[in-house]
């Protein structure tokens, strides 16, 4: 029950749309969120599966986790404009970390992938539909070609790098093929993955 809309004394109508207050449910508590249509069919064919994939509520910064719950129902629909489909997922809220029209970021786990290499997502680079990276090899920098593919916070999955090559994340400007590095010293800082930059 929310604050009370209206005090004795009040002139009220039976007109009034208002009430008396706001009744929420807090104890479970939905989640509604988008997620783009490309996603679509790996989600329905774990629905189809009798799956629930779980659901992460982030808060505005994506730093901090606020709650995990499950996926409830997907939409019917999906919105031509945006090209996104409505998902709700439902959380417990035992510890009330979530609040009705609360904003809230979420993360949808529909697959988790093995032996995936990660670099750090401001190291991708694009050529019209190419994608690449600056690997340093023995102090020199070295176009090379990759495919991406999941990306979640700052991180993106890729392939044809081995683990552990660094790769430049700064200084685009000043690098081509063949350019002479020098690494920074310093360390690369969390959540960016781990490499050095010219």
């Amino acid at each position: 029950m929310g604050l009370r809309l209206v005090d004795p004394g009040n002139l009220v109508h039976a007109t009034d749309t208002g009430g008396l207050a706001v009744v929420t449910q807090l104890r479970p508590i939905d989640v509604v969120f988008t997620i783009p249509e490309d996603e679509l069919p790996a989600l329905m064919a774990k629905v189809r599966a009798g799956e629930r994939p779980t659901v992460d509520a982030l808060d505005r910064d994506r730093t901090t986790k606020l709650s995990t719950g499950k996926l409830l129902t997907v939409d019917n629909t999906i919105d031509p404009t945006t090209g996104t489909v409505r998902v709700k997922a439902e959380f417990a809220n035992e510890d009330d970390a979530l609040f009705p029209n609360q904003f809230v970021n979420t993360r949808l786990l529909v697959k988790t992938l093995q032996g995936a290499t990660l670099i750090p997502t401001n190291a991708i680079q694009h050529n019209g539909q190419t994608s690449f990276v600056y690997a340093i090899y023995d102090g020199t920098a070295h176009m090379q070609t990759v495919k991406t593919g999941t990306v979640d916070a700052g991180m993106t999955a890729v392939e044809n790098i081995r683990p552990g090559t660094v790769v430049a994340t700064s200084s685009f400007e000043r690098l081509q093929d063949n350019a002479p590095v020098t690494p920074m010293k310093k360390p690369v800082q969390a959540g960016r993955g781990k490499g050095g930059a010219p």
